[in-house]
């Protein structure tokens, strides 16, 4: 650790601070801090030089020392300096730099969004289990609700099941309501109510129908449409995207378009996807929606855990490039060690992973763009560590 690491801390001046105050990435400054280790770029005469200017204008003392290492101190206190910078790394948006695309030799961004086809997308053993539980509730019917931390994928496993549905020309009609500006009381958004549910089945299964105005004429218009389609052999599937938002009257209110039937055969299946909220929403200890809990089955998303080398392989393949050569055998050590972490309370010690798609491809991208900055060969498990 450099001197210059203390002195920051006693003048109040945080990591990430002196990173915006010199342009440069809160990975390379903590690298610098941390590990005493200089980039290529800019030189380290040039930016010993930008420091002091840095120091200058905050009325610190600069002297040669401030550059070399610093005496040792206790290796909890150091790790909990770090806390606030990891933290603010995580959430952020991270893009890989043109720099680090030439220097590990990667003519596109390995972990930009840019799925074309279900070849695209990754499939873990959860993947896979919920990818195949939405393709049987949609083709034979059902109720149930994908949840998932932002970035676990769900918005990717929706789009595949609508690709899916075209490319085996199924006879599954996706009804999609808009969710813009959706929340779940109408003080911070609007509501999503039955009477727009209603009217989009109506718009997407007989596009040539023009909804009726009051809610009863509605109702029968929607089920004889219904009808009409399920004869002609279709099946139906209500998805609902941001269903988090959704509030508790709409969703007790889905329980009666489940109930919608001809005969025996249930006209429509239903699929709400949503964040963590959703699961808190749809809790069996409430009695405003038991009815609906009842009914819905729930399936969570995994987080990465034990899969995240395969993930990584898969995406670095479908750039051309190759795991081992990107990364050293411990970094993945070291994305774990990053987006896993205990919690304790009073009363219980609990795991929590943030091991998601999103997640990872941020920190990974970070590290990315801090090797190339530092002349690193490849990505390691203490780089990513810092990163």
């Amino acid at each position: 650790m450099l001197a210059l690491k203390p002195a920051l801390q006693r003048a109040g001046i945080s990591q990430a601070h002196l990173a915006r105050e010199l342009n440069l990435s809160a990975a390379l400054v903590a690298q610098l801090l941390n590990h005493e280790k200089w980039p290529t770029s800019p030189d380290k005469t040039t930016l010993k030089g930008r420091i002091t200017e840095v120091l200058a204008d905050h009325d610190i003392a600069v002297d040669a020392a401030l550059f070399e290492p610093a005496p040792a101190v206790d290796a909890a206190a150091a790790k909990n300096l770090l806390t606030l910078e990891v933290h603010d790394m995580l959430l952020r948006k991270q893009t890989l730099s043109p720099q680090a695309k030439k220097h590990f030799g990667l003519f596109r961004d390995p972990f930009q969004d840019d799925l074309n086809d279900a070849e695209d997308v990754f499939s873990s053993p959860s993947i896979r289990y919920v990818r195949e539980y939405l393709w049987t509730t949609a083709k034979l019917g059902g109720f149930m609700a994908v949840v998932g931390e932002s970035g676990a994928g769900k918005s990717t496993l929706r789009k595949d099941l609508e690709d899916r549905i075209n490319r085996e020309d199924a006879p599954i009609i996706l009804i999609q309501p808009y969710v813009l500006g959706m929340e779940d009381n109408d003080i911070k958004g609007k509501t999503l109510k039955s009477a727009a549910i209603a009217d989009a089945i109506i718009r997407t299964v007989a596009p040539n129908e023009k909804p009726f105005s009051s809610m009863e004429a509605k109702s029968r218009q929607l089920h004889r449409i219904l009808k009409d389609s399920r004869r002609a052999g279709f099946a139906h599937c209500l998805v609902i995207e941001e269903a988090h938002a959704l509030s508790v009257p709409t969703l007790k209110h889905l329980k009666r378009f489940l109930e919608l039937e001809d005969g025996f055969k249930k006209l429509l299946s239903i699929v709400l996807i949503g964040q963590t909220e959703l699961k808190t929403k749809l809790n069996e200890r409430s009695p405003e929606v038991r009815e609906v809990v009842q009914r819905c089955e729930l399936v969570e998303l995994d987080p990465l855990d034990a899969h995240v080398d395969e993930y990584l392989r898969f995406k670095l393949r479908r750039v051309g490039s190759d795991l081992d050569a990107v990364f050293d055998k411990d970094a993945m050590d070291g994305i774990r060690a990053r987006l896993i972490f205990a919690k304790a309370s009073k009363t219980n010690r609990e795991t929590i992973s943030l091991m998601y798609p999103l997640m990872v491809n941020n920190l990974v991208t970070a590290a990315l763009n801090q090797a190339a900055q530092l002349g690193f060969a490849k990505v390691s498990g203490d780089l990513i560590r810092e990163a």
